[in-house]
Parts: C-alpha cells; sequence; structure tokens
C-alpha cells in the first residue's frame, strides 16, 4: 500500500471515530428554577443563611435550595423575608423569563400582617386585643388578598409563560399549648389562629387553580410538628427573635420539600445527606447571584414578631386596670 492509500484508509478511520462525536448533542443547560416569596420559603428559621448582603435570610436548608440540588436545577433563589405580593411584584418577578422552567411563590402572610397579629396574640389578655387582630387580618385575607393574588400570578405567568408554577401555602403553628415562659398564648387564640392559617391557604388555593398554578398545602405534614409538639418543626419563641415563628430545618426537610417537590418536579425529593451536602455547597454561588439583587431587596420592610415587654409602663398601667398584681404574674409564668 502507497503513502496515499495510506493516509486516504487513516483518514476514513478518524472520520468513523469522529463522526458518532460530532453528532452529539450538546450538554443541555440545567432547568431554571425562580423561586419567589416571603420568609416561609427563604428559609427563615433554620438559622443558617448565605451570605448575600442582604437582610433576606436565604438558606440552602430551605426547600427551593433542597429541591433544586436534589433535580439539578439552576435556582435563582428570589424568596426574601419579610416580603409582601407589592414586594414579590417590585423586586422579584424581573428574575422570571420565557425560558424559566419552574417556580414556586409563598406569599401573603406578610400582607395579611401575620407577625403583627402574633405580637398582639402573645401578649396577656388583659394587655392585648387578640380577638381584634385576628379579625382583622381575616377581613384582609377574605375581602383585599384574593384580587391582589390574581393580578400577582397573571404577572407570573406573562413573564414565564412554559413555567410549572405550584403556589405553596402555610403550616398551623399551633397545637393548643403554650409551653414558653414568656408568651400567652391561649387555647382558643392558638385555634383562630390556626383557623387563620387555613383560611390564608383556601384563598391561595383558589387563586392558583383560577391561573392554572397548583398548590401545595404543608397543614397536614405538620400535624404533629407544631409549637410545643414533642417533634417541634416550627420555632416558638425564639433567639435571635426573628427565628420565631417559623419552620427549622426538619420543617423545610420533612414538612414543605415533600409537599412541594411532587407538585413541582413530578416526584417526591426525599432529603438525604448527599441532597443536604449537595445544597450546601451551592451556598456560595446562589449567594453571588443574589448580590446582584441587594439593592432590589434592601426595600423590603421585615416583618419580625416581638416579644412581649411586660416591664414598660403602658403593660404596668393594663395590669392596674385589670387588677392584676403583675410582679406575681411574671413569677408565675417564669415557673411555667
Amino acid at each position: 500500500m502507497n503513502r496515499s492509500s495510506r493516509l486516504a484508509v487513516l483518514g476514513t478511520a478518524l472520520a468513523g471515530l469522529l463522526t458518532p462525536l460530532l453528532l452529539q448533542p450538546a450538554q443541555a443547560a440545567a432547568p431554571s428554577y425562580v423561586a419567589l416569596g416571603d420568609s416561609y420559603a427563604s428559609g427563615t428559621g433554620t438559622r443558617s443563611y448565605i451570605a448575600d448582603g442582604t437582610s433576606c435570610q436565604r438558606s440552602t436548608a430551605a426547600y427551593p435550595s433542597l429541591i433544586a440540588a436534589a433535580r439539578g436545577y439552576a435556582l435563582n433563589f428570589r424568596a426574601c423575608s419579610g416580603a409582601t405580593v407589592t414586594d414579590v411584584t417590585n423586586t422579584q418577578l424581573s428574575a422570571l423569563t420565557t425560558s424559566t422552567s419552574y417556580v414556586s411563590i409563598s406569599v401573603g402572610g406578610n400582607d395579611a400582617g401575620f407577625a403583627d397579629v402574633l405580637t398582639e396574640c402573645a401578649q396577656p389578655w388583659w394587655s392585648s386585643n387578640c380577638d381584634a387582630a385576628i379579625n382583622t387580618a381575616q377581613s384582609y385575607i377574605t375581602n383585599t388578598l384574593p384580587s391582589r393574588l390574581s393580578t400577582l400570578y397573571s404577572s407570573i405567568r406573562s413573564r414565564a409563560p412554559y413555567a410549572k408554577v405550584v403556589v405553596v401555602g402555610y403550616p398551623r403553628i399551633f397545637m393548643g399549648e403554650d409551653c414558653n415562659a414568656f408568651t400567652w398564648f391561649s387555647p382558643a387564640e392558638q385555634s383562630r389562629l390556626n383557623q387563620t392559617a387555613d383560611l390564608l391557604n383556601s384563598r391561595l388555593s383558589s387563586a392558583a387553580t383560577s391561573a392554572g398554578f397548583s398548590f401545595g398545602n404543608p397543614t397536614s405534614r405538620f400535624i404533629g410538628h407544631a409549637v410545643c409538639d414533642a417533634d417541634e418543626w416550627i420555632n416558638g419563641l425564639s433567639s435571635p427573635i426573628s427565628e420565631s415563628y417559623h419552620p427549622k430545618t426538619t420543617g423545610h426537610s420533612g414538612g414543605y420539600t415533600p409537599t412541594v417537590s411532587p407538585l413541582l418536579t413530578g416526584s417526591t425529593v426525599t432529603v438525604t445527606a448527599a441532597v443536604v451536602a449537595e445544597s450546601s455547597s451551592s451556598s456560595e454561588e446562589q449567594a453571588a447571584l443574589q448580590r446582584q439583587y441587594a439593592e432590589a431587596d434592601a426595600q423590603i420592610d421585615q416583618e419580625t414578631f416581638v416579644a412581649p415587654d411586660l416591664t414598660t409602663p403602658e403593660a404596668r398601667r393594663a395590669a392596674r386596670r385589670a387588677g392584676v398584681d403583675i410582679d406575681r404574674f411574671l413569677a408565675r409564668s417564669q415557673r411555667r
């Protein structure tokens, strides 16, 4: 075989080897997942947050990060503590595009003033008007919130026309007993607060259905795991105070993730040690991404529970009007 023939055979052989490689498609980009919403989505309560230069308290232990890690999604974690419907509209929707594949949205609790309601109801009966605060919140949820949700959901669909969208609800916080020394939620107040969470979920569900979105209701998964339950998945009165009445890491791994993941991805994510590690490893990358939005996030006012302070002159005057010896009252509370 002469030199020209050998080269021809070699060229043919190389072409046979290279052609299948050249015909293979480029590796597909990871599906885009945008997590919108408030503190119940960002992960407030998990006590560990990414260093993104904001007060949003985004956690790799929160369900959006866990789901993204398990499924290999490219997460844009826009949920931020304190966010209302207006905040989501003004500071988070810009992350959505026509290429967004998945969206989760948890918002409405701050619009109803739930932190302020808890602040009012945590005080002793003689120092607060819990029923009035709950009535105001329920009226807002029933009469005002639905139209705002409808407008928000329409905007989400307009910006992300091909995305699978899951609206995420809120758990019942209480189980009928207040085991914290310096809050005074009565059983009746706890029942009404849980009813308010149910009412909010019903309005979120209706609005989601009208928009063609799925609704993830975490209520059943948190039964037996409320504040003061033996296996508590929600923080009671905590330090720092912002952690109070928000899901712990177990609330996200055992409550929210198995609620949201089948609706969003088609199957349930089991939060294994490998998933937790993968999620945790995304911290720096996610922090860098969210720093781009820091100026927008700074517009969001944090909505935080305020612990009762019965040492104030106002509290002492209220005690006197009710015929309560405040010093004895506090002493008994410390022994609870």
